[in-house]
């Protein structure tokens, strides 16, 4: 698979190879849609995460926010003025209760739907918008269950609407570059990588607002990997998870739950509600995944212990690695020093830096998450522009999304191995693997 040249390497190599994919009939009927010239946005959850996305979308040319649905008015109404002030029409309200995201899906003239809500409502909400002949674009995680999983791939082939996870990790600098010097061949045939979301969540978990109240609650229910995608969503790109390449098996183990409770009694006492509450989410969680092609990946949870955060990043193959956190370094046999590690940004940069990158850095300065929230969305503007396919689709949201209920099942049953449903049915041994795109 992959030894030697043959078609997929040149797909590979090839910025165009989305578009060459669709001539030869190899990608499904949502990602050969006509270009839209004017994106016309809806948004589902108007609070911190949907206003961001707002703010990108307002600086992007040819796109116009027409409604807003929030259970809270005065965030549909923050929305509705930020949209006035950059000069655009008031966008519809839509804040009528929890259901009210169906009448948006149902009645406002819309190309797609963003969902920037609670995890729960994540599927039912792009379920819907796509069954109305909306594209849907959610937060992570796309669904929470297998069952949700499949839904969402299930009703995105019926439909023929694109259902695309809002990674934007994916976009980071040097995720992007590590993905530029994979597609180059700098590191050889990949072999392993490690991953994961490392982030001390402690005061949003017992904090005031709306977002600490299902964190905790999830933290309560479940002893899982909870949040994978931010660290795997780039590790996947470089493995061609789902075009030549699929997640094939998995095995999970979770350590003890300790640190929410010492956290609650230090900061509420001993005898506080909080203190009271019992937590099944271990504290660390590492899942071993291994994929079609053999390669093996450490995916890697914590948001219950006091620590700096990470995302992990580690890839590794034949000929050399990148290790990104605590600070980007990269080692290249033939290239680099004999056994030590080279400042990545600072000796490769000019030379690797991918593109996309450095195309809309500029930009993308000031738009959140260091400029990768701006390139995430100008990406699938512009692929919706364009009629071509989104960087990421619904199988990828399935197949990312999966790795939550399964590391539950595999924990549970005395990290017994899993496998991985294939969500393409198939179809991952044909499809070409993401190229190098440009802005």
């Amino acid at each position: 698979m992959h030894n030697g040249f043959n078609r997929r390497d040149f797909l590979r190599q090839t910025a165009g190879a989305g578009a060459m994919a669709v001539a030869a009939g190899l990608l499904p009927a949502w990602a050969q849609q006509k270009p839209i010239v004017k994106v016309r946005v809806g948004l589902v959850g108007s609070g911190l995460r949907g206003t961001g996305h707002i703010g990108n979308l307002l600086k992007l040319p040819g796109v116009e926010i027409k409604a807003v649905c929030d259970t809270v008015a005065s965030r549909v109404e923050n929305v509705q003025n930020l949209v006035e002030k950059a000069g655009q029409p008031r966008p519809a309200s839509f804040s009528r209760g929890e259901s009210d995201y169906k009448r948006l899906c149902a009645e406002a003239d819309l190309d797609i739907v963003y969902v920037a809500t609670p995890w729960e409502w994540h599927t039912r909400m792009c379920v819907e918008a796509m069954k109305n002949g909306k594209h849907a674009a959610t937060e992570v995680p796309a669904a929470i269950t297998v069952e949700e999983c499949w839904e969402l791939v299930e009703t995105a082939e019926k439909t023929g609407r694109h259902c695309m996870q809002l990674e934007n990790c994916c976009y980071d600098r040097v995720e992007l570059m590590v993905l530029n010097m994979v597609r180059k061949g700098l590191f050889g045939e990949l072999l392993h990588a490690e991953c994961g979301y490392l982030h001390d969540l402690r005061d949003i978990k017992f904090g005031p607002d709306h977002e600490g109240d299902w964190r905790l609650n999830h933290s309560i229910r479940r002893n899982a990997d909870l949040y994978p995608t931010h660290g795997l969503g780039p590790v996947a790109w470089c493995m061609d998870i789902n075009r030549g390449n699929l997640f094939d098996h998995m095995v999970t183990m979770a350590s003890k739950s300790r640190s929410l409770h010492e956290y609650a009694v230090e900061k509420f006492g001993a005898n506080s509600p909080q203190a009271k509450l019992e937590f099944k989410l271990g504290d660390v969680v590492s899942s071993l995944i291994r994929t079609s092609a053999g390669q093996s990946i450490l995916v890697m949870h914590d948001t219950n212990s006091p620590r700096p955060y990470s995302r992990k990043i580690i890839v590794q193959g034949t000929r050399g690695l990148i290790e990104k956190y605590p600070n980007p370094v990269v080692y290249i046999e033939g290239k680099s020093p004999a056994h030590k590690w080279e400042d990545l940004l600072s000796t490769y940069a000019k030379e690797w830096e991918h593109p996309l990158w450095a195309e809309l850095e500029q930009k993308a300065q000031g738009s959140g998450h260091g400029g990768m929230d701006y390139i995430l969305n100008y990406r699938l503007i512009q692929c919706l522009q364009r009629g071509e396919p989104l960087d990421m689709d619904v199988y990828d949201a399935a197949a990312l999304s999966a790795v939550t209920p399964l590391s539950e099942t595999s924990i549970a049953n005395r990290s017994k191995t899993v496998d991985f449903p294939d969500f393409t049915r198939g179809k991952w041994r044909s499809r070409p693997p993401l190229g190098i795109v440009r802005a």
